[in-house]
Parts: C-alpha cells; structure tokens; sequence
C-alpha cells in the first residue's frame, strides 16, 4: 500500500511538472500581446472592422449612383427591319383628284434601317435633389456606423482579455496551492513512516492534491478557451500563441465627478443621423406632388429600300435621310389614388418610431453609466477587503501549517486554512475583474473607448 501511494504521488508530481513544462515552453514561445496590441490588431484584422469600412467606401457609389439621376442620360440605337407585307391604307381618292373614289395604297419600303442617338437630361425633379442631400446623409450614417462596430470590437477584445488575466490569476493560485499541499504530503508521509500519522490523513491529503490537479485542468481548459475567444474576436488565427501581460492590470482609480454627455455617445448619434435619413425619405416622397421637367433630344439616321439599306445606295433604290427633334417634357402629377399621400403618413409613423428610440437610448445610456459608476465604487472596497483578507488568510495558512507540524492543530484544520486562502485569492482575482469590466462600461459611456489604443 505504502508503494502504491508513493507511486501515485510520484505520478501527480511528474504530470504536474510536465504541464508546468508544456506551459512555460508555450509561453516562451509565445508573443506578448498588450491590451493596446489585442485592440489595434483588432481593428485591422476582424471581419467586423473591414466590412464597416468597406460600407463606408460603398456610399461612395451610392452618391455617384444617385448623382448620376441630374447628369445627362445619353445612350445610341439602332434597329433594322423587313416587311414581307407591307401594310396597305385605305386612303380617300378626292385628295388625289378621284372624288368619289378609294384608293388602296402601300406605304414604305421592303426594309428600313435607323441609327441614331438620343439625350435626356433632367430640368427639374425634387426627388433627385433630395436623393443627393440623402446620399451624402447615407455617407455620414456609415462613418459613425464604421465608428460605433469599432467601439463594439474594442469592447469585446478589452472584456475578453480582462477575463483571461482572471483565469490566468486562477491558474497561479491553484499552482501555488499544489507546492503547498505536496509539502504537506511530504511531512505527512514522513510522520506516517515513523507511525506518527494515521493513514487516513495521508489518504486526505493525497485526495487533496488529486483535486488540486482536477481543478486545475479545469481552469487551464478555461484559459485556453478564453485565449481562442480573445483571438477570435482580435480576427487572430486559433493556432497563435499569445501571452498576457500582468503589468497591465494595475486598479487606478477614474475620476467619477463628471456625467458624460450621452448626445455624444456613438449609438446616439447613429440614431439621429438614421432620422435625419428618414426626414430625407419623407421630403423624397413628397416630391411625388411636385412637377417634373427633362429634356429630351434625339438624331437618327434611316434607309429605306427595295433590298437590305446597308452598303446600299440611290441606284439600288435605297435612300438614306436624316431626322432630329428637340423637346421639353413637364409632368404635373394630379391623383394618385393616394398612394403618396399614404407613404407619407408611413413616413411619418417611422420618425415618431425613432424618437421613441431617442427616448429610450439615451435613458439607456445614462443607466450604463450610473452602473458602472456603482460598479467602481463596489469593486474598488471589494478589492481592498479581499487584499487584506488574502494576506489575513495567508498568515492563518503559516500558522495553522506551524501548529500542525507541532501537533497543535488537526489536518481538518490546515485543509480548511488552504481553502480559506484559495477562496480570498479568488475573490480578490474576481474583484478586479468586475473593477476592470465595469471601468471599460465607464470609458464607454463617456464616448472614449479609442482611448485604449493611445
């Protein structure tokens, strides 16, 4: 029995030692990845940033593209016909000197051959006008939108990588916990050997250090799970190795007094350009009352004959002319079995729709503040109480270990001292990360996320 022990403390000793290994070889190998690193690889890489800029670049279009409505409309034609049967007309015989009489007659030739070119050009016609003010609109709508999806891509890179310097935190603490609790198995092993310990407490401490290492698979799966997240929403490849820096996670206090203005918060601001769009598409359908006038011009070129026009000459019988017309084009809309007077009122609906929004983002955002501003103040006393719990615990555990070695205190005792640590360094890896979750909440509502990356 006593070799069976041993060998399987031998066992746990040596896995642990190869993980260690396997760790500390990853990490070495792995490159060190600042908060301002994570966000601003963030920015270039993640799928999210790119397809926002290129919606930006694609309004670009959409101005040209409505642009294009007020510039000339100019395009060629041209088209060749043959009549097997010419159509014949029925005509009154007194214009030809036969009164009294019909006459049968044919009108045109065999084949017909027209080219020619036409223009179009629009005088005046609101919709086009606010067409242009909304396009132009549309630009600035996707520019605050290309700047809210960053905000969003800062926030999950920060909240992520924040989470895993918790599990990281986690991880040491479980380290430190086995040295600990191998030194105790030492001494109970040593004490069992000379008939001073029950073997029960060698079983406990052994069953100890098998949950130790369970639970540290556990928050080690965690780690990595969190690191894939973290590179997933950085747009990183699975297969990079990254590694946090603890320097980065000092808790500075922020300055609470002033209440941010939430009109200059990024969602807001996308909301009222979005009505401001809306008042657009409004403006646009009313310009359904308004009159249009354009421009039309056109130049053709037809032959006519017996035979097919084309290379064909007088001799043949084929003629060739020119024609052109010039014209002004006015439509006054007069009743529209109420459709413009209905897409108005949708109109209409759609705006009072969007100040409601208005309403309710910015009570939302005056919320988030307000709770990130409770949020700071909590973890800021959490982390104090837990800072000195932790060292309290820390002096408990030395004793409580001392007094075991001396036969003052009972195993039950010295277990339930390294859990009591264990916990308050827990607690107190917890605490900042609420401090740092909230404090990315407070940059947030004050519209200064980009300041991560300065």
């Amino acid at each position: 029995m006593k070799k069976l022990i041993l060998l399987t403390v031998l066992t746990l000793a040596f896995t642990a030692n190869a993980q260690d290994q396997s760790l500390g070889s990853k990490s070495s190998e792995a490159k060190s990845l600042t908060l301002k690193d994570a966000i601003s690889y963030a920015l270039e890489n993640k799928a999210d940033a790119k397809k926002a800029k290129l919606k930006v670049e694609n309004s670009e279009y959409q101005i040209q593209e409505v642009r294009s409505r007020a510039l000339p409309q100019i395009s060629a034609n041209g088209g060749l016909t043959y009549n097997p049967i010419i159509q014949t007309t029925v005509i009154d015989g007194a214009g030809f000197g036969q009164p009294g009489t019909t006459i049968q007659a044919a009108f045109g030739q065999k084949w017909n051959s027209v080219a020619g070119i036409s223009l179009t050009q629009n005088i005046f016609d609101q919709s086009v006008f606010t067409g242009l003010k909304a396009a132009k609109s549309t630009r600035e709508f996707y520019q605050i939108n290309e700047q809210l999806t960053e905000e969003q891509v800062i926030e999950r890179v920060a909240n992520s990588y924040y989470q895993i310097y918790v599990q990281r935190q986690n991880l040491d603490v479980l380290d430190n916990m086995y040295k600990n609790t191998v030194k105790v198995k030492n001494i109970i092993q040593g004490q069992y050997d000379n008939g001073l310990a029950k073997k029960i407490d060698l079983d406990r401490i052994i069953v100890k250090i098998s949950n130790i290492k369970t639970q540290r698979q556990q928050v080690l799966n965690g780690v990595q799970i969190q690191e894939n997240a973290l590179k997933f929403y950085m747009g990183m490849p699975i297969e990079s190795a990254i590694v946090i820096p603890k320097a980065a996670f000092e808790v500075t206090p922020v300055a609470l007094t002033e209440v941010p203005n939430t009109a200059n918060r990024t969602e807001f601001l996308l909301l009222k350009k979005q009505e401001e769009l809306l008042e657009y598409q409004k403006k646009s359908v009313i310009a359904g009352y308004y009159p249009t006038l354009s421009l039309s011009a056109g130049y053709n070129y037809i032959g006519q004959g017996p035979k097919m026009p084309l290379g064909a000459k007088p001799a043949d019988g084929v003629y060739w002319s020119d024609f052109s017309s010039i014209g002004l084009n006015l439509r006054v809309p007069i009743f529209s079995g109420f459709d413009t007077r209905s897409k108005i009122r949708k109109a209409d609906v759609e705006l009072r729709a969007i100040k409601e929004d208005l309403k309710d983002t910015q009570l939302g955002l005056d919320l988030a503040f307000s709770n990130a501003k409770t949020q700071i103040d909590n973890s800021l006393i959490t982390i104090e109480n837990q800072k000195e719990n932790a060292k309290l615990a820390q002096e408990v555990l030395e004793n409580t270990r001392n007094n075991y070695v001396q036969g003052l205190a009972t195993l039950t005792d010295l277990l339930d001292a390294e859990n009591a640590l264990t916990e308050a360094q827990n607690n107190y890896t917890a605490a900042i990360l609420d401090y740092k979750l909230a404090e990315i909440q407070l940059i947030k509502s004050k519209g200064e996320l980009k300041t991560l990356i300065k």
